[in-house]
Parts: C-alpha cells; structure tokens; sequence
C-alpha cells in the first residue's frame, strides 16, 4: 500500500506552486473580498488553459486523465494560495457528478466544456440551515419540470448549470441537472463569511431538469459528497499548511524584549499544536485520496476521517495564526483574516465537521453489525 503519489503528480505540485506564487499572491484573494467581482476571471482562464479543470476527465473526453488523485494534488495548491476561483464547486461535485452518474450523451454534451473551463458548474442541495438531510427534501420534480430553493450554493450566481437533488416519483433519481441560464430560475447572491468565494440562493419555478441516470438517488448524494469530501480535505490542508507558514515566519521576525516571539515557551506550543493539526490532516487526507483512487469499500470512512482531521485542522490553524500575530493580527490590513475566512467557509461547505462525525459513527456501526452477522 503506498500512501505518496508518483513522480509526475510531484511534479505537477511543484509547478502548481510556483505559478499560482506568481499568480496568486494574497493579494488577489484581497481585492476579490473588497470588490465586487465574484471570481478572478483571468485566474481562472489561465487554470483551465493549462487543463486543471480537466484534471480528473479522461483524455477521450478533452481532459488530462490525471483521475481523482490530480484533483487532489492540484486542490492542496489552490487551498494554500486561498485562489478565488470556483474550481471546488465544479470540479470536485459538478464534474464527479457526471463522471459517476452522468449517461453517455450527458458526457458527451458536457465533459469537453468543462474540461476547457468553457463552463462552470455547481452542486446544489442545502434548502435551511442545518444539517442536510436527504429525507427532508423538499424540492421535487413532475413532468420533468423542477420546483424548490436551494440556499447558499457556491458558486450558484455564476455556475452555468446546477447538479439538483431534488425528490422526483419513486423511479427518478434524486440528482438532477439544471441549466441555471434558463427559465424558471432566480438567482439571488447570498452574503457569506468569506466573500472571496461566492454563493447564491436559487429559486427553480418549472425549470427543466433532467435526470443522471447512474444509481439510486440516497446513494448518488452520499458517494458524490464522499469523493468531494476527500478533494476538498486536501483543499483544507493547503489553507492550513499555509497559515502555519505564516504564523511560523511571523514569529521568527517579531521581536519582543529583544528576542523572536518564537522563542517564548507559549508561541513554540501554538506552533507545535498548528503542526501536529496539520499532519495528521494530511496523513488523513493521504489515506482518504487512497481509498478515492483505487475505489475501495473503505471510501465511506476515509473520506469522513480525512474531513473530520482537515476542518479540525484548518480551524486550528488559523485561529492560532491570528493568536500568534497578537494585536495586528485581526486588522483588516493583515492577512490572518483571509486563511480564517476561507478555513470557516471550507468547513461547511459539505456540511460541517460534527455531521462529518455522526456519518463516520454510522459507518462503523454499519460495519460492526455486518462483521458480527459474518461471524
């Protein structure tokens, strides 16, 4: 069993790096959260131009057959240069969302374009606060026809078309795509903790939807979430390395009583809780991209352990970054603010670490039972 990737995805992380150093300093994430544009458009040109939006699309539909494990190489970089791009939302949902489910034609029609970033998707499913429980749905689809909000969608003002999970008769699946250009569709912005990545509240009233046919509607959510769960823990991890790094740097050159901060017995204990946090988050992450890759029976509980360790983690990290700054480090001129953001945002974006918790207990419940029924 090996938990490293292979040479060539090494590679693609270093160069990854490099560009998005020169690309996306802080201060692109900065004027995203001031100003009024909801992404970084010419980022984002330049991502798809060399074919990350393609990463995980096999080469026979216009992508760089890189599979899961390039997403996740490629989502480390993107978490640590915080890059206001909507590459979560239609690459680790929309784009898996067809892969595993879509039918040939949707394939055809769809994995091109969103190989070349021509178009954006997203994953619509929250309709409240809470916890996002499948069997209190309340979007439903008749005659083809869907009708139901969906609150807080990333990247929903933007996106192109929606993967839904909407209730449909007892035959349809429960994830449907949706246009979002079309009619029967409102968007409405939504305000969240960290603006640099935007989100939408959509109102369908008969907006055409049409089914993916692959699987049973439960199953569908819970494999689509439990493959983006993984990407994103990588995503996570790239936030938190970076916020150690940054705490790390600050305390070597802040002096106080003429010596570094990071020489007082209280900064080298933050820093050494940041760094024990962000290991075991990528070791989780390690073991989760594992189980994604090879397919395994074990994705369930790896993708739950690697979220659970990566919103504990990014949560850490950046809480202790503020901490070890002291006094700047809440103003708004510092940048500890971008990485807390997007850790919080991050942290809820598939549903926070405490669902996480209660998912990973039933699968081990599930386990138990099966193995004493074996036995």
């Amino acid at each position: 069993m090996n938990f490293d990737f292979p040479d060539d995805l090494r590679q693609l992380r270093d160069e990854a790096r490099r560009f998005l150093r020169d690309r996306c300093p802080t201060s692109v994430p900065r004027r995203i959260l001031e100003g009024v544009e909801p992404y970084d458009r010419k980022l984002w040109g330049e991502i798809a131009g060399m074919g990350w939006t393609g990463a995980a699309i096999p080469e026979a539909f216009g992508g760089a057959g890189l599979g899961a494990l390039g997403v996740c190489v490629l989502a480390e970089e993107l978490g640590r240069a915080l890059a206001p791009v909507p590459f979560s939302s239609s690459v680790y949902l929309a784009t898996e969302a067809i892969l595993c489910f879509g039918s040939d034609a949707q394939k055809q029609r769809l994995l091109p374009r969103l190989a070349a970033g021509d178009v954006i998707g997203t994953f619509a499913f929250a309709e409240r606060p809470g916890a996002a429980d499948p069997r209190k749905l309340e979007a439903n689809v008749a005659d083809g026809r869907l009708h139901g909000t969906k609150l807080a969608v990333p990247d929903g003002d933007l996106a192109d078309f929606a993967i839904v999970a909407a209730r449909g008769d007892e035959r349809a699946p429960w994830l449907h795509l949706v246009e979002l250009g079309g009619s029967g569709v409102t968007r409405t912005p939504v305000a969240t903790f960290d603006p640099s990545r935007s989100h939408a509240r959509i109102v369908f009233d008969g907006a055409r939807a049409e089914p993916l046919a692959g699987g049973e509607g439960a199953q569908q959510v819970r494999h689509l979430l439990d493959r983006a769960a993984v990407m994103m823990a990588f995503e996570q991890v790239g936030v938190a390395q970076a916020a150690l790094e940054m705490a790390r740097d600050y305390a070597l050159e802040r002096y106080a009583f003429g010596r570094p901060i990071g020489s007082f017995q209280a900064i080298k204990h933050k820093l050494a809780d940041i760094y024990v946090a962000v290991e075991l988050a990528r070791s989780n992450a390690y073991y989760g991209a594992w189980a994604l890759s090879t397919d395994t029976a074990e994705l369930p509980i790896a993708a739950a352990v690697a979220r659970i360790a990566a919103c504990e983690a990014g949560w850490v990290a950046t809480k202790e970054n503020i901490q070890t700054h002291g006094g700047v480090g809440f103003t708004w001129q510092f940048d500890c603010q971008l990485y807390y953001r997007r850790a919080k945002l991050l942290g809820l974006a598939l549903g926070s670490a405490r669902e996480w918790k209660h998912r990973l207990i039933g699968e081990l419940r599930a386990r138990n039972t099966m193995a004493q029924i074996a036995a």
